[in-house]
């Protein structure tokens, strides 16, 4: 199912200085995200069903951008049927989101990208935060565009970095509570990034967050009309975004994952 990935291995072992500069890693090989993850095909026809629903924003087409603990990409996926019916800046801040949300959440306690948008404001607590982890430019805009949201990105398999501090990345955790990695959805407003990251990982089965600083202990997107620089909060987009935001879907029991 995932031959791009076993052809990257193998070529890792056999050509060793290839994997140690930090653009690869022969820890791919031990990766659990792809066995819990649908084919890139059938990832993509997720995000499409999704973005057909009302989320509010622009209605525009997205990227989505799965990484693993280590932070290496697992998959990148565009909704359009062509690769510019989407933002191009979008794939990059996709995957900015999914390692933010990675770098910065715990196995016991998620934070969304969202949730780091007002300890950021200048005299906020992590003000800076956003600077700390730069994009490895070499991985983001490497290889041939041609390949990008495909199964042969360039990203893939590789360490991208960055932080990205608005609406869109969320931290993954297995049925059992394990954090794995995390997703990043770009091509919208930073809301309806937010609502559909959130909904592509539910239909993944992997938004069993253990606790959080969102409303019901998440790590849902919390609304501010001017946030705060002492908490946790994000900007309201638009009021249809807000309210899909507060209702969204959650089937298991908040908090209590091991």
């Amino acid at each position: 199912m995932r031959y791009f990935r076993g052809a990257l291995v193998a070529a890792c072992v056999l050509v060793a200085a290839g994997c140690s500069d930090g653009v690869t890693d022969p820890s791919l090989k031990t990766l659990k995200l792809p066995d819990l993850l649908p084919s890139h095909s059938d990832l993509r026809t997720k995000l499409q069903q999704i973005v057909g629903e009302d989320n509010g924003g622009l209605g525009f087409e997205m990227w989505a951008t799965i990484l693993d603990r280590n932070g290496l990409v697992v998959d990148v996926v565009f909704s359009g049927v062509l690769r510019g019916d989407q933002w191009p800046g979008s794939r990059v801040i996709s995957a900015q989101k999914a390692n933010t949300a990675n770098a910065f959440s715990l196995p016991g306690f998620a934070l969304s990208s969202a949730n780091l948008y007002a300890p950021v404001q200048p005299g906020g607590s992590l003000f800076g935060l956003q600077e700390s982890n730069p994009v490895d430019p070499r991985v983001a805009y490497g290889g041939n565009a041609s390949g990008f949201g495909t199964n042969h990105d360039f990203m893939i398999g590789k360490r991208i970095g960055g932080i990205n501090v608005f609406g869109g990345g969320l931290a993954l955790y297995t049925a059992d509570g394990e954090l794995i990695g995390g997703i990043g959805l770009s091509g919208d407003t930073s809301c309806t990034d937010h609502i559909i990251a959130w909904k592509l990982r539910h239909s993944l089965n992997l938004d069993n967050v253990p606790a959080g600083v969102g409303a019901g202990n998440t790590d849902n997107i919390i609304f501010s009309p001017d946030a705060t620089i002492d908490g946790f909060e994000h900007p309201r987009c638009d009021a249809g975004a807000v309210t899909i935001a507060e209702n969204l879907p959650t089937d298991f029991p908040v908090g209590s994952a091991p």
